[in-house]
């Protein structure tokens, strides 16, 4: 099934709604189990302070505990993979999947990849991996997704991209609408993504309506039950 992509101004909402108020959206629609299409948590939000980073997915595989068998600059030998980011939609966010066992053993981005992706038109990254030059890339609004932190790029090499990844349990194929923030990281299903905005701010309505009912001085138990029989719309 074709679907339709989202510009990077109809995407703008989602870095405004958090990923558990569009986890809670995404439900209503009744397209996945709501136990499915949000990473583990054993993936890291390396700078919690950042807004929600939205954007289409850019996968590749790396390797980073011992070098590749061809290669010399094993760091950058793989450039062709940037073609492959500069042919999926903006906004982007890098997915790579680290296949040591266990991985995060070297950094693959750091400061300059880090740079580098940002000029490649890439709004963060999401790695089971792991990341390192935090204070520079902080500087630079990039947002980092990690398994880890290291302090060497040891052998981190890119051996593979354009398939389709696993990161955190998260099964994440290129083009896939991806949204993270100090919560986690989720896929965002492309045949719902344009209504979600609406119903986001449906449930965050219903949600003050609760919590104001709660803080009230008025509050009683049956209001409360009465309050959830009420349609989410109102």
């Amino acid at each position: 099934m074709n679907m339709v992509r989202l510009t990077p101004a109809d995407l703008e909402p989602f870095r405004r709604i958090s990923t558990c108020i569009v986890a809670s959206a995404i439900e209503t629609f009744g397209v996945r189990l709501a136990n499915a299409g949000f990473a583990s948590s054993s993936l890291q939000c390396i700078f919690e302070d950042l807004p929600a980073t939205v954007g289409y997915a850019a996968t590749a595989r790396v390797r980073s505990a011992v070098p590749p068998m061809e290669g010399h600059d094993f760091y950058y030998d793989r450039t062709d993979w940037w073609n492959h980011i500069l042919a999926t939609p903006e906004p982007r966010v890098v997915v790579m999947e680290d296949v040591d066992r266990p991985p995060g053993r070297g950094a693959f981005v750091g400061e300059v990849n880090a740079n580098i992706l940002m000029a490649l038109g890439c709004a963060g990254l999401v790695t089971n991996g792991a990341v390192r030059d935090l204070n520079e890339v902080q500087q630079t609004g990039f947002q980092m997704f990690a398994g880890n932190v290291a302090v060497s790029h040891a052998y981190a090499h890119v051996f593979d991209f354009g398939g389709a990844v696993e990161v955190a349990g998260l099964q994440i194929r290129p083009g896939d609408l991806i949204q993270g923030d100090r919560h986690g990281v989720q896929i965002i299903p492309l045949e719902i993504a344009g209504k979600i905005p609406a119903v986001a701010h449906q449930i965050m309505r219903r949600r003050q309506h609760l919590i104001g009912l709660c803080r009230s001085t008025e509050f009683s138990v049956e209001k409360l039950r009465q309050a959830f029989k009420e349609p989410a719309h109102k």
